[in-house]
């Protein structure tokens, strides 16, 4: 469903998808999955002696998820990108052996613009949460 590619897709997993139907994509939810291994390239630099997830890593996993969030089934193709990231809010860092869970909702749906809602979890420990507005190119369809 992303167009990522190692080592860029953060999502190990797709654990749930909830889609109450209908046109719009509003209501959405997809919660999701990331088990944050100490191999992981970003480790080696980011910090030798205190490994911690870079927030910016973070905030891409939600982002990724959220991308999935917007897209159903049977859509054609979609190219996502980031519009804008609202006000972006740490609350405890993601270390080695950490399984993170990301909670993405889509709240609005203006055709090629999306906004979802997003939280990223480890345990019952809030890791971070914010809003992404999202632009979707569909295959295959003019702007």
């Amino acid at each position: 469903m992303l167009p990522h590619r190692h080592p860029f897709v953060l999502i190990d997993r797709v654990l749930d998808v909830q889609d109450p139907g209908g046109d719009k994509r509003v209501g959405r939810r997809v919660q999701a999955v990331k088990n944050v291994t100490f191999n992981e390239w970003f480790f080696a630099g980011h910090f030798p002696n205190r490994p911690v997830m870079p927030g910016v890593l973070i905030l891409e996993a939600m982002a990724q998820a959220g991308a999935i969030a917007c897209r159903r089934p049977d859509d054609p193709q979609v190219e996502v990108a980031i519009a804008r990231i609202g006000e972006v809010r740490f609350h405890a860092p993601v270390i080695p052996g950490d399984q993170l869970i990301i909670d993405a909702e889509v709240v609005k749906d203006r055709g090629h613009f999306f906004a979802c809602k997003v939280c990223s979890r480890v345990g019952e420990t809030l890791i971070a949460e914010t809003e992404i507005l999202a632009t979707v190119r569909f295959e295959g369809k003019e702007q």
